[in-house]
Formats: structure tokens, sequence, C-alpha cells
């Protein structure tokens, strides 16, 4: 194709090429300058041909030329292979057939690089891409922002790339401190599956309980009952591990364990209320596993008659200097406590082994505390339960429980892990599969090789006549224990499973390991709590769903370790260590356990049952069925466990609930309650779609011509005080005058205005259009407006006071626009506030500052009533004239608690009861609730009596209370003729005239001008012009002291009545007058008295 060189010229603005800054940069480090392709990531460029475009942000399109404007580049010059996206850079145009050119370049498509460049690097378009999905600057890459509609689809008179962040992507606050905790520094040290999740699990799960109550246990409840009380644990902590994983791995995860999984999934009311007591749990499970150390090495010191002061003393003692060193290797960074913990499990390990060891290895010196090695004869007797006291299966089955709540203590960790989404499934499902299994097998063991009763005494034993008469399994190793055993049901036995804690030690084959292995299992969980409690809480401060608790979110050190949280979990953790007192406090810890495992299945099930498209776990074995009974075991644990516990902590998750609810934290992170809203809403809507409309359920939908929301607030107060949590309020704006309407500037708007109706408390929506004029934009908002039956079917629009100012053409258009909606099947509403409504030109005075933008950097802020704020640069800004100032405070009026006062209906005509309907609901609400209606109705002098009672009879059959009911025998008494002399001087300028012209001139004129008035139009509609003078004669006289006049519009034929005659009926009709709701209905019944 050969190219000509003027048309390379003309064509130069319009052709630009695109290049990654960022690869640029990486080419800069293997390419030297003298080589065919430059630092830059541009092949090189030939004498006189302009130099690359550059010096962008990171990670930003930038743009150059691609050719030579001299038309001397030869066609081989093309864009070097790191350039990325979208249409061919040969502008169409540029390369095309010609005889006229200096030079003939053909190109080959089999040889020319151009052709064979990778598909996505000659185009300005993007492909595919992972960094265009990073929500920030992450730890495994940076974020690239994709070329947005408008470079790629906008006319190229705009400037390129010139909208900064793509699609709408900038961040929230929230967004932008996520940023800065994933933009972790180099060198932060990760855990994998093993070391991280694994790990810490097993010795979570392998607590105390392991060695000094499951012997109890299985003596109390027995072999059969003991594996079903594992198993139960294991079904709850099984299945809320598969729900733990299914949430782990639908995304990116973040530090905060299980605040984040449950935040992210439900949102930050649960999230926030969860997160705040598993942190404090965490921290309180501290002190609990620590006392345990502390109680057992307080044993140890007794029975060598070591005790420093007395028991309790030295319990506090060696509790705070324990808590004083798992601190120090907290501190010391999570590869010290990683290494801790990994010393922690080999020890345990083995003490787990010295026990199965020992329990092969029978000695005589054994016998007399109960064990005889494995027996057939000791396994069946221990098969059964007995249970002893007060002691039952759900008893025993809340003390073991607890011994299950560790299976989070990897996800507590999650922001210290490589590779969440793999780790924590992994690790936790393998955790819970093996120390089931140990916990099994010790179940197992014990009971078959100890007896539940045993003296310690090695002469109890039997002689040849007694052997007949003894039934118990050690009576078959010539032991008798039986004289321990009250006749009156009271045990006296030292030894064996019932009774001593300690038997796994004597069964072991070297007892101080068991010892060592207590030691273990309550240091390794006390060293996973102090570490979960501060990461926990870090997060959750992180997100700022508490004001005041921010100074808790600052990290420190490669690993951004919350020192601050550490110091805090210290304090909490020596308070409760110095108590003591941790038998009333450790229901309500593991009831906090089990709450947060709750929410964590319902989680699952909740997003499952919202049918997001987010909602896509590469996990696949869970079920939300599943996920819902097991969120509805925890529960049920919750209150076998201790009843007043698990109320406890309802109330306190409930408090902490509706106090996030309340303070509506500013976050957004797609939950699955927002998913189920729109599903729920989408599915409801279709529904009622699906169901005829009824009188009962009648509403009035409200379409209000607001213009910007706050441009005219008393109009949106008014009617929001009738559709609040009753109907639909659409708040619709036309936008005119634009030659070339800007539709992304309309979306944003749209966007920025529902904000603002939401923080004003306003339930309505925003709904902008671009139109030709307002009726084409009301037409189209009638038609188009709403969903379903979710439609307006009321127009309220505000009275245009300065109709006689301009153009009568405007007041064409705003007559049709009523006409219109009639058209429709609206019902039709002309709202009057004789100040005024709109007040938008006072923005002139000042730069308008919105109610959610920041006002710091403006000098002299103006808060004009409550509406909004107005910027002054001026050090002395005018000051608002009387008018403007009166009209303000107008625009206020519905928005304050209206006193004791009338609402007067006047309901003049029949259209259906939207007259009477609107000043019921609005006397319902709390502000107007000291409004009583009164009702004005037409009627005949002799009949004044009977007409009353008729409408009261009427009012009591629609249960409508009033207060008072007016008959107006006098409404077609002539008017007074001052009254009507202003009518006629009024109208005067509008007149046709047309007697005074020719008749060809006057069918022109009224052509040219529709809103003229005809001589025979207004003599034909005399009648009807006497009436709204004389209306407004008595409006004035009973109605003048009234909160609000609520009356039926008159309504004009179309095609027969003029516009300016019209306008002139609701001028006379409605001026000097309160407030007034101008009501005509569509002529369909809204109100009944059938039920």
């Amino acid at each position: 194709f050969p190219l000509k060189k003027d048309e390379l010229k003309s064509r130069d603005s319009s052709r630009f090429q695109v290049d990654l800054v960022a690869e640029a940069a990486s080419a800069a480090d293997k390419t030297p300058s003298t080589d065919s392709t430059l630092a830059s990531g541009d092949k090189a460029t030939p004498e006189g041909s302009e130099p690359a475009a550059g010096g962008e942000a990171k990670g930003r399109f930038r743009v150059v030329n691609f050719m030579d404007p001299s038309g001397a580049s030869p066609p081989e010059v093309v864009p070097a292979e790191g350039f990325q996206n979208g249409d061919t850079v040969m502008s169409e145009g540029s390369l095309h057939s010609s005889t006229g050119g200096q030079h003939h370049y053909h190109y080959d498509t089999h040889t020319n690089t151009y052709y064979l460049r990778t598909f996505g690097h000659n185009t300005i378009d993007a492909v595919p891409n992972i960094d265009f999905y990073r929500q920030s600057a992450a730890p495994l890459g940076d974020k690239l922002i994709r070329p947005t509609l408008s470079e790629l689809h906008d006319e190229l008179d705009k400037e390129p790339f010139e909208d900064g962040f793509a699609n709408g992507d900038e961040l929230s606050p929230a967004e932008e401190a996520a940023a800065k905790e994933a933009a972790e520094p180099k060198g932060a040290v990760k855990f994998g599956w093993i070391k991280g999740v694994l790990v810490r699990c097993m010795l979570n799960i392998w607590g105390v309980m392991l060695f000094i109550r499951m012997s109890w246990i299985v003596g109390q409840a027995g072999i059969v009952l003991s594996c079903v009380i594992v198993l139960m644990a294991t079904v709850v902590t099984t299945i809320t591990g598969l729900s733990t994983s299914a949430i782990a791995t639908n995304g990116f995860v973040r530090g905060g364990g299980a605040y984040y999984l449950i935040s992210r999934s439900l949102g930050p009311e649960f999230g926030g209320s969860i997160g705040l007591i598993f942190a404090f749990a965490n921290a309180v499970a501290v002190a609990m596993y620590v006392v345990g150390f502390a109680e057992t090495v307080v044993e140890l010191l007794g029975s060598v008659d070591c005790i420093m002061t007395d028991e309790i003393n030295d319990i506090r003692i060696i509790g705070t200097i324990t808590i004083i060193l798992l601190l120090g290797i907290s501190m010391a960074g999570m590869e010290w406590e990683a290494k801790a913990q990994i010393f922690l499990l080999v020890v345990l390990i083995t003490a787990i082994f010295n026990y199965f060891i020992g329990s092969f290895i029978p000695l005589k010196s054994k016998e007399s505390q109960g064990f005889f090695g494995y027996d057939s004869a000791i396994m069946m007797e221990n098969m059964g339960p007995d249970f002893r006291g007060t002691e039952s299966f759900f008893s025993v089955f809340a003390i073991f429980f607890p011994a299950a709540t560790g299976i989070l203590a990897g996800a507590n960790i999650s922001g210290d892990l490589s590779d969440p989404q793999l780790a924590i499934p992994r690790g936790t499902l393998l955790a819970i599969l093996i120390t089931g299994i140990v916990y099994l097998g010790v179940a197992i063991s014990t009971g078959s090789c100890i007896v539940r009763d045993a003296t310690g005494n090695g002469n109890d034993t039997l002689s040849t006549q007694f052997m007949a008469n003894c039934t118990d399994a050690a009576c078959k190793f010539g032991y008798d224990f039986s004289y321990c055993k009250g006749d009156d049901g009271h045990y006296n036995c030292r030894y064996g499973l019932q009774n001593d804690f300690q038997v796994m030690s004597i069964v072991s084959g070297f007892s101080p390991i068991i010892t060592a292995g207590i030691f273990s299992a309550t240091l390794s969980s006390a060293l996973a709590s102090l570490v979960s409690a501060p990461k926990v809480f870090q997060a959750l401060c992180k997100d700022n769903i508490y004001p005041g608790l921010e100074m808790f979110a600052k990290g420190y050190g490669k690993n951004n370790e919350p020192l601050r949280g550490y110091i805090l979990t210290f304090c909490i953790a020596l308070a409760f260590i110095l108590i003591a007192q941790l038998n009333i406090i450790a229901p309500i810890i593991s009831n906090f356990f089990l709450a947060s495992y709750a929410l964590i299945n319902f989680s699952v099930f909740h997003a499952s049952l919202a049918n997001s498209p987010g909602w896509r776990p590469s996990f696949k074995f869970y079920n939300m069925w599943v996920s819902l009974a097991g969120a509805v075991l925890c529960c049920v644990v919750m209150f076998v466990i201790n009843w007043w516990a698990a109320l406890m902590t309802n109330v306190i998750v409930m408090g902490l609930y509706i106090y996030v609810s309340y303070k509506k934290p500013d976050v957004n992170w797609g939950s699955s309650t927002q998913a189920l809203t729109y599903h729920q809403a989408l599915t409801h809507s279709l529904h009622l779609s699906s169901v005829e409309d009824h009188i009962k359920n009648f509403r009035p939908q409200c379409l209000v011509m607001t213009g910007y929301p706050n441009s005219r607030p008393a109009l949106l107060h008014l009617v929001h005080a009738f559709t609040k949590n009753v109907g639909l309020m659409i708040c619709g704006h036309v936008r005119t005058g634009s030659r070339r309407p800007n539709f992304k500037e309309l979306s944003n708007d749209q966007t920025r205005y529902q904000r603002w109706l939401l923080k004003n408390e306003t339930k309505a929506f925003y709904t902008p259009v671009f139109a030709d004029d307002m009726r084409q934009g009301t037409q189209y908002l009638l038609q188009a407006a709403g969903l379903g039956r979710l439609r307006p079917n009321t127009l309220v629009i505000g009275y245009k006071s300065d109709w006689r100012d301009g153009d009568m053409m405007n007041v064409e258009t705003y007559i049709h626009m009523i006409h219109d909606a009639f058209d429709f099947q609206y019902g039709s509403v002309v709202f009057r506030l004789k100040e005024g409504l709109d007040v938008s030109h006072i923005s002139e005075q000042g730069v308008f500052i919105s109610l959610f933008e920041d006002a710091a950097s403006c000098p002299v802020l103006i808060l004009v009533s409550d509406i909004a704020l107005f910027c002054h640069t001026d050090k002395s800004p005018q000051r608002l004239n009387v008018a403007d100032q009166r009209l303000l405070d107008a625009s206020q009026l519905f928005k304050r608690k209206q006193g004791k006062g009338t609402v007067d209906v006047w309901w003049l005509f029949d259209d259906g009861g939207l007259t009477l309907l609107i000043p019921y609901l609005l006397t319902n609400k709390k502000k107007w609730k000291d409004c009583k209606i009164r009702v004005f109705i037409g009627g005949k002098i002799n009949r004044i009596d009977h007409d009353r009672r008729a409408m009261a009879t009427l009012l009591s059959k629609f249960r409508i209370d009033f207060s008072d009911i007016n008959v107006l025998g006098d409404i077609n008494t002539k008017p007074k003729k001052e009254n009507v002399t202003a009518f006629e001087e009024m109208i005067e300028p509008y007149r046709l005239n047309e007697d005074d012209m020719e008749q060809d001139t006057a069918e022109a004129q009224k052509a040219s001008e529709p809103w003229r008035i005809t001589d025979n139009e207004l003599e034909l509609y005399r009648a009807k012009t006497n009436r709204q003078i004389r209306l407004n004669e008595l409006l004035k006289e009973h109605s003048s002291t009234a909160n609000l006049i609520v009356m039926s519009m008159p309504l004009a034929r179309k095609g027969a009545v003029s516009s300016a005659l019209y306008m002139s009926w609701l001028e006379t009709l409605s001026k000097d007058l309160p407030p007034l709701l101008l009501v005509r209905g569509n002529h369909q019944s809204v109100l009944t008295f059938y039920s």
C-alpha cells in the first residue's frame, strides 16, 4: 500500500500508539540504546521523526507518534512488541491505494513484522490481564488501568486518556486502606499451609483436654458415647471447615481471619460485631490457657512442697511470668512465634506417642491404679455409660466441645499466609481429620485398658473363694476394688477413669513427657490466641468500623505486626489471670467462638441463596443446606454448653450489630446481604407484576419534577412526607439545552445525587434524562420511569410562578406536561408556595459544596438553612436579600414539625379520592399528627345539612378522621368586581383579539402563538373563569390560616382551552394563599369502604 506524504501529515494527529511505561522501564534494564529497540520500548526513531511522548504515571498509557511525519520512515518502523492494546495502530485512511505519492511501500503479510506481532500488542484495546482486576497495589503485582470506554469510543477531538481511573475504579477510603495494607514491604515472612495452618490448628485442637479430661469423659459416657461426642464435635467443626474453605477460596483473602471472612461475606454489621467479640474471646482465651499451665505447675510444686505463698497467688505469679515470656516471643515476630509452635508440636506429638506406646506395656505396679493393658472384658465393661452425680450426656459433651474450637487458628493469621486460598482449606480440614482420629483413638484406647474405679492399693487382691462372686473386669486380674464403691452411690476410689485426671500419665511409658505435653498444649494454645487476637483486632480497626480504635490499626516492621494490639491483648489477658476466676467466663468464651462458627456457616448459606455471580469459590465441596445445618448445630451447641452464656452472647452480638447498623460505616465489600437484597427485590418485583392492582393497595407513587433534588427542597420534603414508607418517589430531572449531551456526566450526577438523597434520609430515586425540552423529557419519564408495578402513577410539579416573565412557549410546554400526564392515565399534582420553590439560583453567589464533599479548603462557609453549604472565596461574602432569605426559610417549612393547625381539603370534584387520600397519609406522619383535616365541599344553599351528613357518612365509611365539614353554598355567587377586573388586566397581554384583525391574520397568529386566548374561548368559559376567581375569595376567607390546602385542580379540555387561559385560572385560584396542593386523580377509585 503506497503512502502519501501529505496525507501522513494531515492525519498525524489521529494516529497514535500506546505502550506501557511499566514495560518500558523493564526494557530499559535489558536493551542498550544502540539496539534496534530503544530503552523506552519503542523502535528506533529515524532522523527527523518526532520523539515518543513519555513521563506518564506508572501503569498508565501514553500516546506516541507511530510514523515519521515527513514520510521518510520506512514501513518496517512499527510499534515494538511490548506495546499493548486495541484498535489497529494503522488508522483508517493512512494505509490505502494511491498512485500519486513519491514512495510506494508494499506490505507483505507473511514477512512484515507488523503482521507477525502477537495479538493485542498492536492495538489500543487491552487484552485480558490479571493486573487490570486487582483492587489495589497488591503483593502479587501492581494494579494496571485498562483503557476507559471513553478512550476507545469518544471522538478524536477529545484529549485522549483524560479520564483518570478507568471505568470508574476510584478507590473508596476503605479500599485505600486495603491498598496500604496490601503494599507490604519486601522481606515479609509468609507461611505455607503446613507451618501456617496445619500446625496451628492441630496445636489448638489438641488442647489440655486431651491429657486430663478425655479419660474422664470415657469413664462417664463409655466408649460408644465418647466416640459419639467426638464425632458430633467433629461434624460441627468439619462443616465449619468446609464453609471456611468455601469463603476463603472466593477471592483474595487478607489478614483478619474470621472477622475478614464474615465481614466480606455478610457485611460490616455482622463482621464488626463478631470481629470485636472474637478478638476479645481470643484475648481471654490466652488467660484461660495460661492459668491452665500455671495450675499444672503449681500442682507439681505442691507435690515436692515448693509452694511459694499460697495456691491462688502462685497461679497469679507463674501466669504473669508466663504471659510476659509469650508476649516477648510474639513481639519478636511471626517467624520466632512459628518456630516456637513447631517445637511445641514436636513435644505434643511425642507425648501422644508416649501414651500409646505405654498402653501396650502393662506393668504389675500399675495394676492397682486400674491399668491392666488391653483386654476385651475391660472394653465391654466400659462400652456403656456410667454417668455419676449430676452429669449427663449433654453436660459431658459441653465439657469436651471447647477442645474442638481451634479450627480457625490458621485462618486468623490469613494475612501472613503465602497463599491463603490453598492453605486454609488444606490445613484446616487435614487438622480436623488428624485430631479427630487421635481423639477417637485415645477414647477407644483408654476405655480398653483402664477400669473405671481403682484404689491404688496393691493389697486389694482376691482370694480364690471370692473369685466366683466378683463380676468386675478387675476381678479377672485378681483385684477387688468394690469396697471403695459405696452402696449409697458414693465413690471413694482415687484412681481409674472416673477419678484420676492424670491417668494418662500412669499409662504412658515415661510420665514426665505427658506433663511436658500438657505444658505444650496449654502454651501453644495460649501463643496461638495471643497472635490471633491482635491480628483480628488490627483488621477490624483498619476498616474503621468502630470510630476511636484507629490507633490499633498501625502495624510495625516488615510483617506489619500489630504491636499495640499485642500490648492490649496482654493487658486484657493479664487482668483475667490476676482475677484467677475463669469458671464463669469460660462458657462465654466458648459461645463467642461458636457464634463465629455459626456465622461462617450462615455466610455460605446466605451467599449461595443470594445466587450472586460473584460467589464462585474454587473449593467445590460444600453445600448450602449443609452449611445451614452447621449454623443451626452451632446455635444448638451454644445452648447445650450453657444456656445463659448463649443468651448473653446473642444479646452482645445483636447490640453490636445494631450499633454498627446505626453508624453506617462507609464501606462496600459486595456482601451477600447486598446480593440477597437485590435477588429478593427482583423476585418480588416480578411477583408484583403478576398480580392485578387492587384499590385497597393503592399507593401514591409520585414522579416529582424537582430538577436537582436539592434545588426545590420544599417540594421534596412535602412529597416525601406522604410517600415515605408508603409509596414510590422518583425525583425527575429533565436536562435541556445541550447540543451534545454528556451522558457520562449524567451518570455521575445520578450517582452523586442519589447519595445526596440517602445522606439526607430521603427515600427516593433520582432519575435524570436529556431531552430537547421539558415536555419531551417529562414524556420520557412518564413512559419509562419505574419498574413493573413500581411505576409512578402521579405527576407532581411545582407551580410555574414566573410564567408571565419569560417566553410564553414555556407556558405552552408546562401546560402540555399536565395534559400528557392525564393522557398517560396519571394523576396530577401542582404545588404552589407563595415565596417560590427554586433555591438553585442562590448557589450562583458562591461555589456549591455538596454535603458529602470536603469543605476544609473553603475559607468562608455559609450554611443556608440545612440544605447545603456555599463557599465564598471573598472574605466578606454578600448577604442574602430579603426575598431570598424568605425563600430559604420557606424551603424548610415542611422539614419541621407542624404545630397545631389544619389541613384544609377542598374536595370539590370527585377524582377517585386522591384529593382526600394525600392529606390522610400526610396527617398520619409524626410531623403532621397535630394537624386536623377540615373538609370543604360544594353544595346547594337549601341542602347544606343534607350534604354535610352525606359527606360525613362517606368519610366514616372510608375510616378517615376529620374535625369539620363545611358545605359551600355560595360558590356560584358572582365574584367581586375588582377581582374580575384584575383577572382581565392579567390576561390582556395574552389575548388574540381576533375581532380586531383579518381572519387569515388571526389564524396565522394563533398558529404561531397557540397559547393566545381567543375572544370566543373567553366568552365560552366565562362561568368557569368566574368560579376560579370566586374560589380564591372563599379560600382567603376560610383557609388563610391553614398549614396546607389540598384542593381539586380545575381541568381544561385539551385543544379547547389555551395554555394562557388555563395558566391564568391556576394563578387566580392559588394566589396569596398558604401552601397549596392542586390535586386531580385519574378518576379511578383509590379509596374503598369494602373489606
